[in-house]
Formats: C-alpha cells, sequence, structure tokens
C-alpha cells in the first residue's frame, strides 16, 4: 500500500499545534477568562469560509471526488458562520454565547472529522492541488483549537459579566 503523504503531513501537523497548544495555551487556560481564549479561537475559525475552495476550479485538480468536496466546503462555511454567530454573542455576554459556542465545536469537530475521513476513502490527496494546504496545515490547527474549546466548555465555569452577571460566555 503506498504511503498517503497529506495523512502524515496531517498528522505531524497535529502533533505540532498539540505541542505549541500544551505549551502556549492549556497550561496558561485557568489564569485566562474563557472569553479571552475563545475570541481569537472564534475569529481563527471564522475564516473557514476558505473550506470553499474545494469547489473551486483551479484551486483543486481536475477530478477532486465530489463526494468529500463538497460535503467538506459546505461542512467548513457552515462552521465559519456558526463561529461568527458566537463572537458578538461573547463580546455582549449574552446569555446564549456557551450554548452557540458548543454547537459551534460539536458542529466543527465533527465536519472535520467528517472531511477527513470522505477525503481518505474517496482518496482525495491526488486532487488538492493548491488547496493541498488546507488539511495538511488548516485542519491541524482547527482540530486543536476545537480542542481547546472543550477543556475550556467542561472545565471553567461561566463567566462573570459586566455589573457581576452571570453569563454563559
Amino acid at each position: 500500500m503506498p504511503v498517503n503523504i497529506l495523512t502524515i503531513n496531517l498528522l505531524f501537523s497535529t502533533f505540532i499545534f498539540w505541542i505549541a497548544a500544551r505549551t502556549y495555551v492549556i497550561q496558561r487556560l485557568p489564569r485566562l477568562r474563557p472569553r479571552a481564549v475563545l475570541i481569537p479561537i472564534l475569529l481563527l475559525h471564522s475564516f473557514r469560509h476558505l473550506g470553499l475552495m474545494f469547489l473551486e476550479p483551479g484551486a483543486t485538480y481536475a477530478g477532486i471526488p465530489q463526494e468529500f468536496a463538497r460535503p467538506a466546503a459546505m461542512g467548513d462555511f457552515l462552521a465559519a458562520l456558526l463561529a461568527m454567530a458566537a463572537i458578538p454573542a461573547v463580546f455582549r455576554y449574552s446569555r446564549i454565547s456557551r450554548l452557540l459556542i458548543l454547537i459551534f465545536n460539536v458542529a466543527g469537530t465533527v465536519d472535520l472529522i467528517a472531511a477527513i475521513t470522505l477525503a481518505t476513502i474517496h482518496e482525495a490527496a491526488a486532487y488538492m492541488g493548491p488547496a493541498y494546504w488546507i488539511p495538511a496545515l488548516w485542519v491541524p490547527a482547527l482540530l486543536v483549537t476545537h480542542y481547546i474549546i472543550f477543556i475550556v466548555l467542561w472545565k471553567y465555569p461561566p463567566d462573570r459579566g459586566p455589573r457581576g452577571s452571570v453569563f454563559n460566555w
């Protein structure tokens, strides 16, 4: 069986991002307000509209399996919209912000796992072309930041907003 270089890139990049997260973010979480961690991550995930590149001729090679490309592109776009919807809620200390973040994080994580699975099943790596950087570099960063959000959601209680009112982030 031939070696799948994309899988190697994905695994190594995920490991490197995980080391960086453990070194620079996760150990500092107890000293940071959840909002200070979540806003930058949500902004990062707002760029997931870039997954639409899988539908663009020229960004991928002709013949990219549509069984991978369409779900990956639409899933990324949905994740970007959910991340953007959560940002103002977190900024405003809205009571629904924690729920919005949870919905975004579950949907975004499931999308990435599904895209990786579909890319593998349909052997999409050979057709990635210029969009190769998305699964080789971008997806690992997104996976690790989803992991950080799950830690924040489960380990840290709701924050206190302005005038001491409890909000859900």
